[in-house]
C-alpha cells in the first residue's frame, strides 16, 4: 500500500508540474507576444521574437521531461487503457437516422443555396456551411467531444442507395487516394476564391462528389469510405483524438487521446502520409498568409517561376520535406532505442501522436474564425436563399490568444505524453524507451516553435491568387 501511495504522490507531482509549466508556458508566450506588438495589445516593452519562440519550445522541453518522470507502467496503462462503457444499440440506431437526415439535408441545402442564394462569400450558405460548419465547428467537435461524420456523411448514405460493382479494392491503392485528394483541396483552397465564390466552391463539391461516389460505387462504400474517402480519413484521424469513441455496442467514455496508443489506428504507410498532411496544410495555410510567406511567393515569382507552380511547389515540396524529416526522426529513434523493430513498424505506431499536435494547430487557426462567423452560419440557416446582406459576426477580444497558444502547446504536450506511452509499450527497458523519445521530442519542440511563429505573425492576402 506504501509503495502504492507512493507512486501516486509521484504521478500527480509529476503531472501538477505539467501543467504548471504548460500554463506558465501560456502566460509568457502570449505575454510575449503583446509585448511584441504581435497581438491587440500595445506596450513599449519589446520582446525578441527568440525569446517568445524559445519559451514555447521549452515548455514543450519541460513537459517532456517532467512525462518521463512517470515510470510506472501500470500508471501509464491505466490513462490509455481505463474506459467507461455504454451499450445502447436503439440510440446508436436512432441517433444514427437522425444523423444521416441531417446530413442529407445539408448537403441538399448546400446545392440549392450555391445554385439559387446570392452568389456572395461569406453571406452563403453553401459556404458559410462547408467552411464554417464542417472545416472548423464540425471538425473541432470531432477532436474535443466525439466523431459524428460516420452517421452524418451524406455521401454513404447516397452511395448505399446506388448499384454497387463490389470489386475487389487493390491492396496498392492504400489510403493514397484520400492523401492526394487532401492536398488537392488544400491546393484549390489556396488558389481558387472558394470561400468569396459560392459557384466555384459548389463546382469543386461536384467534382468531390462524383469522386467519392464513384469510388464507392466501384468498390464497397464499406470499404470505400474507410479507406479510400478523403473527408472520412480526415473526421476519424480527427475523432480518434476526443473523449467519446464510437464502437460496435455502443460509447465509450476514455481519456482524452488514449485513443492515440492503439497500434489498428495507423496501419500503413498511406495513413502516416495522411496525418502527415494532415498537420502540414495547416503548417502551409499559415505560412502563405505570412509577411514571410509572401516574401518568398514574390522572390519565386520574381525569377520567372509561374505562381500556381509556386504555390505547387511550396504545397508537395513542403509535405515531401516533413515526410523525410518524419522518417530520419525514426530512424534516429530506432538508433537510439537499439531495437530489432523496424523502421516502418516504429513510423506507423509513433504517427498517432501527431495526430494531437494537428487538433492543436487546427484549433489554434480555426477557433477564432468558428466563433467569430458562428451568428453568420446562424443566419444562413434561418434563410439559407435569401441570408441578411450584413451578417451578425462577433469580433474577439485581445486576450483570444491565449487560446490559440494554448491549443498549440496542449497539443504538442498531449502528443509528447502519446509518444512516452508507445515507447513503454514497444521496449522492455524503462532507460531504452526513455532514449527512445529523444529524436520525437526534439521534432515536436521544433514543430513548436514554427507553428508558434506563424501564429505570431500578421497575415497578409496570398499575391497572384484570386480572392
Amino acid at each position: 500500500m506504501s509503495d502504492r501511495s507512493a507512486l501516486a504522490r509521484r504521478t500527480s507531482i509529476a503531472l501538477l508540474l505539467t501543467l504548471a509549466v504548460l500554463a506558465t508556458g501560456v502566460g509568457v508566450v502570449a505575454a510575449s507576444m503583446t509585448a511584441s506588438g504581435l497581438s491587440a495589445g500595445e506596450t513599449d516593452v519589446t520582446v525578441p521574437t527568440w525569446l517568445y519562440l524559445a519559451t514555447g519550445g521549452g515548455t514543450v522541453g519541460a513537459s517532456a521531461l517532467l512525462t518521463m518522470l512517470v515510470t510506472d507502467r501500470e500508471v501509464i496503462d491505466t490513462y490509455h487503457d481505463r474506459a467507461i462503457r455504454t451499450s445502447t444499440d436503439r440510440l446508436l440506431t436512432a441517433g444514427s437516422f437522425l444523423f444521416g437526415v441531417i446530413g442529407i439535408l445539408g448537403l441538399i441545402l448546400i446545392f440549392v443555396a450555391g445554385v439559387v442564394g446570392p452568389n456572395i462569400g461569406l453571406v452563403s450558405a453553401t459556404v458559410l456551411v462547408t467552411f464554417v460548419g464542417g472545416r472548423t465547428l464540425l471538425t473541432i467537435g470531432a477532436y474535443t467531444i466525439g466523431n459524428p461524420w460516420p452517421a452524418l456523411n451524406p455521401w454513404k448514405q447516397i452511395a448505399r442507395a446506388l448499384p454497387n460493382s463490389y470489386k475487389s479494392y487493390p491492396s496498392s491503392f492504400a489510403s493514397w487516394p484520400a492523401v492526394v485528394a487532401l492536398l488537392t483541396f488544400v491546393g484549390l483552397e489556396v488558389i481558387a476564391p472558394l470561400t468569396s465564390s459560392p459557384t466555384i466552391l459548389l463546382l469543386v463539391l461536384g467534382f468531390y462528389s462524383l469522386f467519392t461516389l464513384s469510388g464507392a460505387v466501384v468498390f464497397s462504400p464499406e470499404t470505400w469510405f474507410r479507406r479510400g474517402d478523403p473527408l472520412s480519413m480526415w473526421f476519424r484521424c480527427y475523432g480518434a483524438v476526443a473523449p467519446i469513441q464510437l464502437t460496435d455496442n455502443g460509447f465509450e467514455l476514455r481519456y482524452p487521446g488514449s485513443r492515440l496508443s492503439d497500434a489498428d489506428l495507423i496501419t500503413d504507410t498511406s495513413l502516416v502520409a495522411f496525418v502527415l498532411a494532415l498537420v502540414w496544410e495547416l503548417t502551409y495555410s499559415g505560412f502563405i498568409v505570412t509577411p514571410l510567406g509572401v516574401q518568398t511567393i514574390e522572390f519565386l515569382v520574381g525569377l520567372g517561376v509561374p505562381p500556381l507552380f509556386v504555390y505547387l511547389t511550396l504545397l508537395v515540396g513542403g509535405f515531401g520535406l516533413f515526410w523525410k524529416v518524419y522518417w530520419i526522426a525514426i530512424d534516429r529513434t530506432r538508433r537510439r532505442a537499439e531495437t530489432y523493430l523496424s523502421c516502418r513498424y516504429l513510423g506507423l505506431r509513433f504517427a498517432t501522436p501527431l495526430l494531437a499536435i494537428a487538433a492543436g494547430y487546427h484549433l489554434a487557426h480555426y477557433i477564432g474564425f468558428g466563433i467569430s462567423l458562428w451568428p453568420s452560419l446562424l443566419d444562413a440557416l434561418a434563410m439559407p436563399l435569401d441570408p441578411p446582406p450584413n451578417p451578425t459576426r462577433y469580433a474577439l477580444p485581445g486576450w483570444f490568444n491565449y487560446v490559440e497558444i494554448a491549443g498549440i502547446l496542449l497539443g504538442h504536450v498531449l502528443a509528447v505524453w502519446i509518444a512516452h506511452t508507445i515507447s513503454f509499450e514497444l521496449f522492455p527497458g524503462k532507460l531504452q524507451a526513455i532514449r527512445s523519445q529523444y529524436p520525437l521530442i526534439v521534432l515536436m519542440v521544433f514543430l513548436t516553435m514554427v507553428s508558434l511563429y506563424l501564429v505570431s505573425q500578421g497575415t497578409m492576402n496570398p499575391p497572384y491568387i484570386s480572392s
